[in-house]
């Protein structure tokens, strides 16, 4: 195999779906790798809300410092990252679930605000925690199992 060969063949891209958080984004600019899940840098943002910057992986005001062995050429190891924050991470037949990011998750806890979310009012309409922000909210909830 040539040298051009050899790059073309890691230049291959093979498509996937990630799961995180609330939403399912199909990723076909990936790198082929058995152990890890390389996307472009690019996609970033559009997977899990963080961007490339030269502090690290940001999102709103955390960074997370990374080093070169989580970064090639325009891709990014998106399961390297996960393991280095600690987040859970499962994949199976090309579908990679990420789970909750402790370090953003204990934030919440020590800001102690809480994150938005939107539930249907009692007439169906969609209500987010965010409207009522700077108010006192009493949230009530109750599961039937």
């Amino acid at each position: 195999m040539t040298a051009g060969a050899a790059v073309a063949a890691t230049a291959a891209t093979t498509q996937t779906t990630v799961l995180y958080g609330d939403k399912a984004v199909p990723v076909d600019a990936t790198r082929p790798d058995p152990r890890d899940l390389w996307v472009r840098a690019t996609n970033l943002k559009t997977i899990n809300g963080f961007e490339l910057k030269p502090q690290g992986a940001c999102r709103e005001d955390v960074c997370i410092p990374v080093d070169r062995k989580l970064r090639q050429g325009a891709y990014f190891n998106l399961s390297g990252f996960a393991q280095k924050v600690h987040q859970p991470v499962v994949a199976d037949s090309g579908v990679w679930s990420f789970g909750d990011i402790p370090l953003l998750r204990s934030a919440f806890v020590e800001s102690r605000i809480a994150p938005d979310f939107a539930v249907p009012d009692r007439k169906g309409r969609v209500v987010h925690l965010s409207d009522f922000r700077d108010k006192k909210v009493l949230i009530v909830t109750w599961a039937s199992w």
